[in-house]
């Protein structure tokens, strides 16, 4: 059994908002809700570096317009969620160290909350990368 959803999203920090929603939402169709809140976390942290990191700040460039894209593909023991950016800049976590700091502690998250965590170019006619997250679910009886 494979289910797979995605949704585009703005190049505006309300997208992280809509990618909670669109999460909710399919997650509950697809009964996966015992690890809902660490999904719902994760997707938020992802979607917050790749508008943060990878979309220019110029609404004009290109590279804006291709904006971010959020997947979700679920098999009957995992879910992986997948954000696509138009960027080609390494994600890099930072200190985990530095609690204090605003930013910065978004992949750490990721790190803590995923049961494993990635990122690769895209190839072909897509620009940019992926940046993923897989977690395991509880078999459907």
């Amino acid at each position: 059994m494979s289910d797979a959803a995605s949704c585009a999203l703005p190049a505006r920090y309300e997208a992280v908002r809509e990618a909670r929603h669109f999460t909710r939402d399919t997650l509950d169709k697809w009964d996966a809700g015992e690890r809902f809140d660490d999904i719902c976390l994760v997707v938020s942290e992802l979607v917050t570096n790749a508008l943060r990191h990878a979309v220019p700040a110029d609404p004009g460039c290109p590279e804006a317009a291709a904006s971010v894209r959020l997947h979700l593909m679920r098999w009957t023991e995992r879910l992986v969620c997948a954000v696509r950016d138009p960027s080609h800049e390494t994600p890099v976590p930072r200190d985990s160290d530095d609690f204090s700091a605003e930013s910065g502690r978004g992949l750490f998250l990721v790190d803590s909350f995923a049961d494993s965590w990635g990122w690769h170019p895209l190839a072909g006619t897509l620009d940019g990368k992926v940046v993923w997250a897989l977690f395991r679910l509880r078999p459907v009886d």
